[in-house]
């Protein structure tokens, strides 16, 4: 068995006990931060704490580390499932959970509630995100915004001379602009959670279904979506879970077109050796919010702290977002001159609305009935197409 393989059996088991729990007990919240234990632990996605290796322009970890003398670890993944198996495990202060893995992690207790009175800046964040219900729960807050952004559709320029239209390009068999097929030429995210962006290609192509919310699934809905991506698996030549591995795959590996991350497509840019392009079709995109959340036995939360104060200050906000290509939780970042108003609008801040963020799946319907498929099942159903069954 694979790794990714191994990583969704792995979340299949630790989801079905995280979701059925009614909660573990909290740890207390700090009530003021003390002196640094000279070490703080992150779990983050690749792109997200860069201390200028990659780029000398782009660090805001070194003077982090002069200032409060905590010195950062980091410990990248490639998923959601990843990042839950990871704190699951412990010996991690702080993760940047996206929605899909951010409420497993609260009513797992998992992570602690956090003493917003001890960030200075978190009056400063999106009033959009400061209790946004992926990570604030009973009016209490679970994390501290971080970045956001959508799911693009990333194309090789010289494949597409126009940006393509709709997400068909990777979903349906069909011929490209350059009178190939697409077949063994795009790819797809690795990950249970991919299921949504099969269910909002069908909000839009099979409205009959009567999908309004691509996490909320009534069984009919997720059995159409399931079995598109049983589909599409005759197509794709690989599923993604590594950005860096589908930066090689775009280089070298003759893919053409697939869901990403605008890191991968900033990668690629700036590499100049593939023409690469990006771009939301007319059926929409899924998309992140990401919150760093605090473990329950965080074993170093003074310098957690002082780096959840970091993370939200515009000149950290602004260096991310310019590096990854998301749109900031602070506003005031988008006026840093690492990224500005129109660098902010380039990454998609008037976007907001328009995106369908990543939310764990559960068996309630926004309607109130109780008639969903929850993420367990998810799990089980992208297991079972990866498989082949």
């Amino acid at each position: 068995m694979s790794y990714s393989a191994r990583l969704v059996a792995s979340a299949l088991a630790s989801t079905i006990g995280v979701l059925s729990m009614s909660g573990a007990a909290m740890a207390d919240m700090l009530k003021a931060i003390g002196d640094g234990e000279g070490e703080v632990a992150i779990v983050a996605w690749p792109g997200y704490i860069e201390r200028g290796e990659s780029d000398k322009n782009y660090d805001w970890v070194t003077d982090f580390e002069k200032e409060t003398g905590c010195k950062v670890t980091v410990k990248t993944a490639g998923s959601s499932d990843e990042m839950v198996s990871l704190m699951n495990g412990g010996g991690f202060d702080l993760v940047t959970a996206s929605g899909d893995a951010s409420l497993r992690l609260i009513k797992g207790g998992t992570v602690q509630e956090i003493n917003t009175a001890l960030i200075p800046g978190y009056d400063n964040i999106d009033p959009k995100l400061q209790s946004a219900p992926w990570h604030t729960v009973d009016g209490k807050h679970y994390g501290v915004p971080w970045q956001w952004g959508p799911n693009v559709l990333m194309y090789n320029q010289k494949v597409f001379e126009n940006a393509p239209q709709s997400w068909s390009v990777v979903f349906e068999p069909q011929k490209l602009p350059d009178g190939k097929s697409n077949k063994g030429r795009v790819e797809a995210y690795y990950g249970p959670i991919y299921i949504a962006d099969a269910a909002l290609y069908l909000m839009s192509h099979k409205p009959e279904l009567g999908i309004k919310d691509p996490y909320e699934l009534t069984q009919p809905q997720f059995d159409a979506a399931v079995e598109l991506l049983r589909g599409q698996r005759q197509l794709v030549t690989k599923y993604w879970s590594d950005a860096a591995a589908q930066v090689d795959d775009f280089t070298s590996e003759g893919v053409v077109a697939s869901t990403s991350w605008p890191y991968q497509v900033n990668t690629l840019r700036s590499a100049g050796k593939v023409n690469i392009g990006m771009t939301i079709p007319q059926e929409g995109a899924t998309g992140w919010a990401d919150t760093t959340m605090m473990h329950s036995d965080a074993p170093h939360p003074n310098c957690a702290y002082k780096w959840l104060a970091h993370s939200l200050s515009p000149k950290t906000q602004a260096g991310v977002a310019a590096w990854f290509g998301s749109v900031p939780a602070v506003p005031a970042a988008c006026k840093e001159e690492i990224i500005g108003e129109v660098g902010c609008r380039n990454n998609g801040s008037q976007l907001f609305n328009l995106i369908h963020f990543w939310k764990t799946p559960t068996k309630e319907c926004g309607s109130g009935s109780d008639a969903c498929v929850p993420y367990k099942d998810w799990v089980a159903a992208y297991q079972s197409i990866q498989s082949g069954q």
